[in-house]
Order: structure tokens, then C-alpha cells, then sequence
């Protein structure tokens, strides 16, 4: 598959740092590598790399890390993949040609 990137601070994804306890189950679940627990607690080292796909939210015992799933571009991948022309994601191909064919963006 095409390495994506994705048009900057669009992303949905939101961390609070005083709920997180740095279980570092968001380390293990991102597809993306967009967090880090450098002294204990989780961080956001790349938002922009987020595809939004929820795994973190959905696996993050203390409820710190929110996102809405389903908005970015692991829709468009989903949706590339099952061969659909239309998807509502803010994702590119590296080429820079977007990966729906659509203008829009969110």
C-alpha cells in the first residue's frame, strides 16, 4: 500500500494528560506510532499522523484519549480498498493526488 499523509491539524484525536495513568496501551494499539510515554504518561508526538482509526480511544482504560473514529483517513483507506470512489477523509497519497478524488476535505 502507498505510504498516506494527511493535511495538517485536522485531526479529531484529543489526549488528556492528567486522566492518562501510561499503561501505554495507546503504544501498542496505534497503527501510526502517533503517541509516546516519555515520563510516564502518554503523549501526542504526531497528531497529524493520526488516521483516526479509535483503537486508542477504545483501548485506553482511563477514557484519557478521544477521537472520532471513522471521519479520517482509515475511512478512505476502507473505502479505496473496497473499490469506492467517494469517502469524506481528509487523506492523501503520497503522489499528492487525494485518495477519494474529491476536492473536500472534512
Amino acid at each position: 500500500m502507498a505510504r498516506l499523509t494527511y493535511i495538517k491539524n485536522v485531526v479529531t484525536l484529543a489526549l488528556d494528560e492528567k486522566k492518562c495513568n501510561g499503561c501505554g496501551m495507546c503504544l501498542i494499539v496505534c497503527p501510526q506510532a502517533v503517541f509516546d510515554i516519555p515520563n510516564g504518561g502518554a503523549q501526542i508526538i504526531d497528531r497529524d499522523a493520526c488516521m483516526e482509526c479509535g483503537a486508542c480511544a477504545q483501548n485506553c482504560p482511563t477514557e484519557a484519549i478521544t477521537v472520532r473514529p471513522g471521519v479520517g483517513c482509515a475511512t478512505a483507506v476502507i473505502n479505496a480498498a473496497l473499490g469506492r470512489q467517494s469517502s469524506s477523509s481528509c487523506c492523501t497519497v503520497e503522489t499528492g493526488q487525494e485518495l477519494d478524488g474529491s476536492s473536500d476535505c472534512c
